[in-house]
């Protein structure tokens, strides 16, 4: 059984990140659906399920890595929006966030230092801040 499975698989695709995301929103939609009982909801559900089977066993990899790419450069900036969110959370009784006048860029100091002078790490542009 098992080499009959390694057999099948062998040159195959696989799962990736948005195979993953679509088998979380066909989670999400089939909890959601529990609460409202949408009579055809299954349309959505089996056509999640054939997309994310049809990925995983695909032997075009080369098409299916673009897909997995082009969804990654929109999921991305999401990610990163929420995984800063999460650090500045996480940061909040030690240090706080400064951005950079010049440049933008996002610069962290500890916090309770009082007035200080920061320089930027990217530009080297000073300026005053209380901490």
């Amino acid at each position: 059984m098992k080499q009959w499975l390694q057999k099948m698989l062998y040159g195959r695709y696989g799962a990736d990140q948005l195979g993953t995301f679509l088998m979380i929103i066909f989670v999400c939609l089939a909890i959601l659906n529990l609460w409202l009982g949408w009579p055809h909801m299954w349309v959505i559900y089996a056509l999640l399920l054939v997309c994310c089977y049809y990925r995983i066993l695909s032997r075009n990899i080369y098409k299916r890595r673009a897909e997995n790419q082009a969804f990654m450069k929109l999921y991305a900036p999401v990610r990163n929006w929420f995984k800063d969110k999460q650090e500045r959370f996480r940061d909040r009784k030690t240090h706080k966030y400064f951005k950079c006048p010049k440049c933008s860029q996002r610069l962290r100091v500890p916090k309770g230092k009082g007035d200080i002078v920061i320089t930027c790490a990217k530009c080297h542009n000073r300026f005053d801040a209380h901490t």
